[in-house]
């Protein structure tokens, strides 16, 4: 289904995301209500590896610098949305230092989407464009049925590409979390075959 870009016709408000059934989930970006299926199993099972490989270090700070909070899938309202949801996200511990009580409201710094054929072009489309509005630093895009990791940065309001990394490359430093290698063939190891 093509992404609806003309203009709302009423502001979303966070009821509308409670309202939605089962299995849907939603955010709402400038205003708009944007709702897709749950994600297929490939998707679950690379973002919770993802966030494993990246836990221990960053983290947990074993065997790493730390400083950071990593989280799959939170709700957070910041920006003036009452609620988007990267697949994965992080803040930096110097400028975020204490978990909140309740929904995240700052803005993370780095994001991460694993996109599908059904979230690609909303992924893309819209909220690249919304994270950079917003001022999140980096962003992650691992595309499945390619087998690659596209690592972006924003400069002046802009995503400035600095690596597109695939299936063969077993080791790598990305930024934001260059201190360390990420085992990025372990990561695609146990996936099923694209397609």
């Amino acid at each position: 289904m093509p992404i609806d870009t003309n203009p709302i016709k009423y502001l979303a408000t966070f009821a509308d995301i409670e309202t939605l059934p089962e299995g849907v989930v939603g955010e709402i970006i400038n205003g708009t209500l944007y709702t897709n299926a749950r994600p297929r199993a490939a998707h679950g099972h690379f973002e919770y590896r993802l966030l494993r490989e990246l836990d221990d270090a960053f983290q947990l700070d074993r065997e790493g610098p730390g400083s950071w909070w990593l989280l799959a899938e939170p709700g957070i309202r910041a920006g003036g949305s009452p609620e988007f949801s990267p697949d994965l996200a992080g803040w930096r511990r110097e400028r975020v230092p204490l978990m909140p009580q309740g929904q995240w409201t700052d803005v993370p710094d780095w994001a991460c989407e694993i996109l599908s054929p059904t979230t690609r072009a909303y992924d893309t489309r819209i909220k690249r464009p919304f994270y950079a509005r917003i001022g999140i630093k980096h962003l992650w895009f691992v595309d499945l049925d390619a087998r690659t990791l596209t690592v972006s940065e924003l400069r002046d309001g802009r995503w400035l590409e600095m690596g597109v990394y695939g299936e063969s490359d077993d080791l790598i430093r990305a930024p934001p979390f260059e201190e360390r290698d990420l085992r990025l063939g372990w990561l695609w190891k146990s996936l099923p075959p694209p397609g």
